[in-house]
C-alpha cells in the first residue's frame, strides 16, 4: 500500500469527485479528497468505512493557501502524488442578461481559478512522479448556450487543459480534460430537480477519469467528451 499511486481530488465529497475517489480506491490507489464542508467529507468517509487509504481535507478550491495545504498534506500522508483531479465547481443556473451577479464571482473563481491553483500547487510533485492532471470540464465548454456564464467558465477550463498540456508535456506530465454532458449529481439542486431526458451517472464519468489515469506510461489521453445517448448538444 505504501508504494501505491496517490491522487488528490478537489470537490471530492459528493457527485463526480466522490465517484472518482471510490473508483480509485477500488483500483488500489490512495486518495485525498477536499471540500468546503467538513460534515459532508465526514459522511463520505463514514460511508466508505474510513479506509486506510482515504484522506479528507477541508478547504476552498479557490484559495491558494488551502490548495497548497492539501497538496502538502497529501504528500506528507502518502509520500507521493501521481494524479490530481480538478473537480470542484458549481453553477448559479442563471444568465448574464437576467441573473444575479452576486453569485458569479464565487462561481468563476471556483470553476476557473481553482483548477489553475491546483496545477500550480501540484506540478512539482507531478514532475517527480510523471503523473497526470485531470480537469473536469463540461459539454457546456464546447457548445455555446444563450447567456450561460457557467458555460463560459467551462470554455475557460477547455482552454486551460490544452494550454497546460503544452507547458507540462515536456516534463512527462499528462493532461486530460473530461467533459461530461448531463449527469445525475447535486449539480442540479439549484434548479429544484433533474432535467428531462436520459442522464449519465457519476460512476459512469468516474469510469472515464480512471480509464485516463490508468493509461500506460507514455500515453496521453487529452480530451474525453461523454454525453448520455439522446443529448443533442
Amino acid at each position: 500500500m505504501t508504494d501505491s499511486p496517490a491522487a488528490l481530488i478537489t470537490g471530492g465529497g459528493s457527485g463526480i469527485g466522490a465517484a472518482v475517489a471510490r473508483r480509485l480506491l477500488d483500483a488500489g490507489h490512495r486518495v485525498a479528497v477536499t471540500g468546503r464542508g467538513e460534515e459532508r467529507l465526514r459522511r463520505f468517509a463514514d460511508e466508505l468505512g474510513r479506509p486506510e487509504g482515504l484522506l479528507t481535507l477541508a478547504g476552498d478550491a479557490a484559495r491558494y493557501e488551502d490548495v497548497q495545504a492539501a497538496v502538502d498534506a497529501t504528500l506528507k500522508a502518502f509520500g507521493r502524488l501521481d494524479t490530481v483531479v480538478a473537480n470542484a465547481g458549481f453553477a448559479t443556473h442563471d444568465s448574464v442578461a437576467q441573473g444575479d451577479p452576486a453569485g458569479w464571482p464565487e462561481m468563476v473563481l471556483t470553476n476557473v481559478l481553482g483548477p489553475a491553483l491546483l496545477i500550480r500547487a501540484s506540478i512539482d510533485a507531478l514532475k517527480e512522479s510523471r503523473g497526470r492532471i485531470v480537469l473536469v470540464g463540461s459539454v457546456a465548454g464546447f457548445v455555446p448556450t444563450p447567456g450561460n456564464l457557467y458555460g463560459a467558465t467551462k470554455w475557460a477550463v477547455t482552454g486551460l487543459a490544452e494550454n497546460t498540456r503544452r507547458e507540462v508535456t515536456e516534463w512527462g506530465v499528462g493532461v486530460t480534460l473530461v467533459a461530461p454532458g448531463r449527469v445525475e449529481t447535486p449539480f442540479w439542486d439549484g434548479l429544484g430537480g433533474l432535467p428531462e431526458g436520459h442522464l449519465l451517472t457519476a460512476d459512469q464519468i468516474a469510469d472515464s477519469v480512471v480509464w485516463a489515469v490508468r493509461q500506460p506510461a507514455g500515453v496521453d489521453v487529452n480530451t474525453v467528451v461523454v454525453r448520455p445517448i439522446g443529448q443533442p448538444n
